[in-house]
């Protein structure tokens, strides 16, 4: 599949925003090829954030949203990167009626669907990813609105999957479930870091080599499981031996609640990604 994407026609890309997730996305959408800086089109109302995105990119930016509409096309895609609370101003006036529109990718947090039906939207997919994307190293989830067609899948995967993974959903309200894990879970994680290096600071190591082996532990782990075929807990069960220091650390984490204190994390953060959905 990513062989065929790769071969694929550069694609025309909009984006209405121009802040950190526009910058991660438009990193990533050049550095695979996905476009071309002559194909993609940044409106944003700061005119010193315009000038940094064009001198560094070599992308064309305007403070008109309805420009970039008329510049991409049918063929191309525009990605909403606004704040939610300013979406239905930046959408307003746009010409979105029965004409065809480019396929519009909504990253913002809480814009339902319907929200985005209400704004005037028809060709849409909603996608929830995270903060690691900056890197290249995101992961998101999507659903489609109604008005797209299937053939968009493929669309929202090679801009999404530019910096990071992209799975397809089913359900619009799994979303909700997405943005407690991978969209909250980064929060998780640098907590788990942080406690590690504390734990080795308190056991006697500086504060700057506590905080690289923490960090590197969680990189190489995370590797290990994406790359390799093996369930987590086998993993874990590779390195406790009988007995020994792992097991007893392992063990301590149990008693402490960890993996429920997770799951709890997790599930809070779904549902206030619900309570959200419905203001």
């Amino acid at each position: 599949m990513a062989k065929r994407l790769a071969m694929a026609a550069p694609l025309a890309v909009g984006f209405i925003g121009g802040g950190q997730m526009c910058e991660a996305l438009l990193g990533g959408l050049l550095s695979q090829g996905t476009t071309e800086a002559g194909l993609v089109i940044i409106s944003e109302p700061l005119e010193t954030r315009r000038t940094y995105l064009e001198n560094k990119y070599g992308i064309k930016t305007t403070a008109s949203n309805d420009e970039v509409l008329k510049s991409i096309g049918i063929d191309g895609a525009v990605i909403l990167a606004v704040k939610p609370q300013v979406a239905a101003a930046a959408l307003s006036g746009l010409p979105l009626g029965p004409s065809k529109t480019p396929l519009f990718i909504s990253i913002m947090a809480g814009v339902t669907l319907a929200k985005l039906a209400e704004m005037g939207l028809k060709r849409v997919a909603r996608t929830m990813p995270n903060t690691p994307a900056l890197v290249g190293l995101g992961a998101a989830g999507y659903v489609l609105g109604p008005g797209a067609a299937a053939s968009d899948s493929s669309t929202v995967e090679r801009v999404m999957s530019a910096v990071g993974i992209c799975e397809k959903l089913a359900d619009e309200k799994l979303l909700d479930a997405v943005t407690g894990l991978s969209g909250s879970g980064p929060a998780y994680v640098y907590m788990m870091i942080e406690a590690m290096s504390d734990g080795g600071v308190k056991n006697g190591l500086p504060r700057d080599v506590a905080m690289k082996l923490a960090a590197q532990t969680v990189l190489g782990s995370a590797k290990m499981v994406l790359q390799g075929d093996k369930h987590p807990a086998q993993l874990k069960n590779a390195v406790e031996s009988p007995g020994g220091t792992t097991i007893a650390g392992t063990a301590a984490l149990e008693s402490a609640g960890f993996r429920a204190g997770v799951i709890s994390a997790v599930t809070a953060a779904k549902e206030r990604a619900t309570e959200l959905g419905k203001l």
